[in-house]
Parts: structure tokens; C-alpha cells; sequence
């Protein structure tokens, strides 16, 4: 039994963070789903733009299509949604031994729309239909303009992957969002045992963010204490006890900031997780879903996603150690997955660990006057803008392809 099959049995899924038409072709993708490494795929406008334009196994796909006087972004939907059917054909069997539990594949609706609720929603409606496969699910921003969205989604029998969810503020009203669109589906008569949701909480970027403040916080210390020292220096000739005094009086509160700031690197990611899991099992544990449950309801899944280790001094693979629980999804990209294959530890019910620590460890960093809300808001702008211009270097290269094809065309459509 290798380790994501380990921790499949401690109630964690593995997604894998990537698709690209060699994987389908090649027979990897569907190797992987037998060996019990993946149990679903996620894909992302950032995936798919190194997918197609780092790669040549779009070409015989591409070439076609500008003949036939497509334009740029109509192309990559085509070659994208081809490459979601595939997929999901894939995990078909799986999909349908889990009972719909897991085998699912995910396409996002255009980064432009996230400001947009009502585009968004037509834009959701439009891939499902597209794609046309059950265990499909369609990515949809957390953004404000997403909530009203995802309930529409889901409402329509459509299943969501939110994404880019970096707050617990933001994920509690994704969680209402889900719960709305089931409730609107049931009032309306229609069956919510199908429909299926997991809300991506974004892991790794927090720690890259908090870290930086902590890291710019702690050189301001040290400068203070250097000047500091420069100066008692100086006064030591004069009056050596006041100076030492003076000196300590100076640096007192530096030196704690430096004491606290050095114990919470790597720590807010983490915490961040465990809290959001702890909300979603008392959501997941009311009243109110226990009414949707006793007609089939299922739980939205958290799903940490950025698991990769961005930073080279924690463990390769402490963002899927950290935050295994029942119920929940790792969506992991390819370095991370052959990392925790290879010596990964499951640790069941690591997620639930040091709750109290994570409480503190937020605390903490308010005291010291960073803001996890001003952190998560910038890191919800950065993602949804990281996005949007992945998908527009996306279309320019595929716009670039296209043109290559289009002189020979009249040939052709002659």
C-alpha cells in the first residue's frame, strides 16, 4: 500500500495538481489512477498555459482548429475541454465505484469573469453542459461576486470546486453559499444526493506572505538594536551603568518581537488549515445540514491546495503531513506527489492536532500587527490576478500558434 492509498484510509483524497494531453496519451494518467497514487485532478489557467505552450502535444490538436478559422480563446476551450473529457472518462470507473465520492475532474470558468456573478454562472452552466460528464466539477472563484454564483451552481445540479479561498471569514460564507444552493435544489423538488462540492483553501501562499512580514519585521528589530548598541557604545565612556541600562531599555521591546517572530515562521498556513477544518465540522455537523443530509446531502470537502513547499527550509511534503482528516482533499502537484511517494509519513488525524497552538500562533501575529485579514485579501487579489494573466499569456501564445497556421489556410479552404 503506498502512501496516498495510506491516506485514503484515513478519510484524505489525492488530486493531482496538473493535466496535459502527454499524460493522456502516454498512458501515465490512467497508470497513476490504477497504482492508487490520484483519485481526482484539478486544473488551473496557470497548468494549462505551461501545458500548452511548453509542450508541442497541443500542435495536432491546434492546427485544425485555425485552419477552420477559429480564434484564440475559442481554441483553448476546445483543446482544454477535450482534455477534461479524457480525463474524466479516466476516472469514470473509479467515480463510479466510490459512489461519486471521488474521480472527478475540474475545469475553471474564466479568470476575467470574477467580478461578474451572472456571467460566471452562464459561463458554469456552459462547461458543464460542454463537457457533458457527471464527475465533472467547475472551478468558481471565491471572490464576493462567486458566492452568488457557486449557490446558482449548485442549485443546478451542477457540482463546484471553489477556489482561491484564503480566509476562514471568506470560507464560512462558501459554506452557506453550498448550503444556500442545496436548500434552493430541495425547495425546488429536485434530488441534492448528486451534487458534489469541495472549497479549495489555499495553504502554502500564506506562509509565503506572513513569512515576509515576519522576516522584513525582524531585520527593522535588528537594525534598532544595532543603532542602539552603536550608541550605548559611545555613552558607555561617560556612565557605564546608564548606558547599560539605557541600552536594555532601548532594545527591550525589540528583543521580544524578535524572540515571538522567530517561533512563528512556517506556522500561519498550518494554523490557518486546522481552523478551517474545525469550522467545517461544526457546519457540516448543525442542524441545518443534518436536515439536507437525511435526503442525501453530501459534505463540502475542504480541499488544501498550494501544498507545493515554496520555501526550501520546511519539508517537502509538510502541507500534506500537517493536514490529514476524514473528509478531506489534497490536491498536490507533481513534485509534492513523487516526494510524499517516496517518504511521505501519514500521521491520521494530523489535522486536528494543536488546535489550541493554532489559535495562538493567529493571535500572535496580531499582536505583532500582522493582520491575517489584510494578509488574505491580498492573497485573494493576487490569486484572482495571477490567474487572469496566466490565461491572458495563455491566449496570446495560442493567438501566436494560430496566426503560424493561418497563412496556409487558403489552401486549405479552397
Amino acid at each position: 500500500m503506498n502512501t496516498a492509498q495510506q491516506l485514503h484510509e484515513a478519510g484524505q483524497s489525492i488530486w493531482y495538481d496538473n493535466i496535459q494531453r502527454g499524460l493522456l496519451e502516454n498512458g501515465e494518467l490512467a497508470g497513476m489512477i490504477e497504482r492508487g497514487e490520484i483519485r481526482g485532478v484539478t486544473s488551473n489557467p496557470t497548468i494549462f498555459m505551461n501545458a500548452i505552450t511548453k509542450s508541442s502535444d497541443y500542435d495536432a490538436g491546434l492546427v485544425p482548429l485555425a485552419l477552420a478559422g477559429r480564434g484564440a480563446e475559442e481554441i483553448f476551450w476546445e483543446l482544454a475541454i477535450e482534455d477534461i473529457q479524457a480525463a474524466a472518462d479516466l476516472f469514470r470507473p473509479l467515480y463510479d465505484a466510490s459512489n461519486a465520492g471521488d474521480g472527478y475532474v475540474s475545469l475553471e470558468v474564466s479568470p476575467f469573469l470574477a467580478d461578474d456573478a451572472e456571467r460566471t454562472l452562464a459561463a458554469a452552466k456552459w462547461i458543464w453542459k460542454r463537457v457533458g460528464r457527471p464527475n465533472l466539477m467547475v472551478k468558481i472563484p471565491a471572490t464576493k461576486a462567486g458566492l452568488p454564483a457557486i449557490t446558482g451552481a449548485i442549485a443546478a445540479g451542477i457540482n463546484v470546486n471553489v477556489t482561491l479561498i484564503f480566509s476562514n471569514k471568506r470560507y464560512a460564507e462558501v459554506m452557506d453559499a453550498y448550503l444556500k444552493g442545496l436548500e434552493e435544489r430541495e425547495a425546488a423538488g429536485l434530488p441534492v444526493d448528486r451534487v458534489a462540492s469541495v472549497a479549495s483553501f489555499f495553504v502554502s501562499r500564506v506562509d509565503t506572505k506572513v513569512d515576509a512580514r515576519l522576516q522584513a519585521m525582524m531585520g527593522e528589530a535588528r537594525a534598532r538594536m544595532q543603532k542602539a548598541q552603536e550608541l550605548a557604545g559611545k555613552a558607555t565612556l561617560a556612565n557605564p551603568a546608564q548606558a547599560h541600562d539605557a541600552y536594555n531599555q532601548a532594545v527591550g521591546g525589540d528583543r521580544a518581537v524578535l524572540q515571538k517572530a522567530e517561533t512563528l515562521g512556517g506556522k500561519a498556513a498550518i494554523a490557518n488549515a486546522r481552523l478551517a477544518y474545525a469550522a467545517f465540522k461544526e457546519v457540516f455537523g448543525s442542524d441545518r445540514f443534518q436536515a439536507l443530509k437525511a435526503q442525501g446531502a453530501r459534505v463540502q470537502r475542504p480541499l488544501w491546495a498550494s501544498t507545493g513547499t515554496k520555501n526550501p527550509a520546511y519539508r517537502d511534503v509538510v502541507y500534506v503531513e500537517e493536514l490529514v482528516g476524514p473528509n478531506t482533499v489534497n490536491t498536490v502537484p507533481p513534485a509534492t506527489l513523487a516526494a510524499f511517494l517516496e517518504h511521505g509519513v501519514v500521521r491520521a488525524g494530523s489535522l486536528e492536532e494543536n488546535l489550541g497552538e493554532a489559535n495562538r500562533v493567529l493571535e500572535d501575529l496580531e499582536a505583532l500587527g500582522i493582520s491575517m485579514a489584510a494578509i488574505t485579501d491580498e492573497l485573494e487579489e493576487e490569486g484572482v490576478k495571477a490567474f487572469a494573466d496566466a490565461f491572458t499569456e495563455l491566449l496570446a501564445a495560442v493567438e501566436a500558434r494560430r496566426q503560424e497556421a493561418v497563412p496556409s489556410a487558403g489552401a486549405v479552404a479552397a
